[in-house]
């Protein structure tokens, strides 16, 4: 059985997925961070801050890789226009 061209991983495909997780990563340790805020217990250290920044690498992470397929894409297009 052949794939489609639709179900081959394209260059940027996998720094996508990768950022996604490292957000995912990030949301969840936000949300466990910020969570002794809300129930009045003792916060946690700052280094546990720190990881919440995670949210941030994932989403610079995911939008190389867009950027890398579009410009995969556009290398692609002018290549077939020629």
């Amino acid at each position: 059985m052949t794939e489609t061209p639709s179900s081959e991983a394209g260059p940027g495909d996998r720094l996508v997925r990768t950022g996604a997780i490292v957000f995912f990563v990030g949301a969840l340790a936000t949300l466990v961070t910020v969570a002794p805020l809300f129930l009045g217990t003792e916060p946690f250290p700052p280094v546990a801050y720190a990881v919440c920044m995670l949210m941030g690498v994932g989403f610079v992470i995911a939008a190389a890789g867009v950027l890398r397929s579009i410009a995969a894409q556009r290398r692609q297009a002018r290549a077939a226009s020629r």
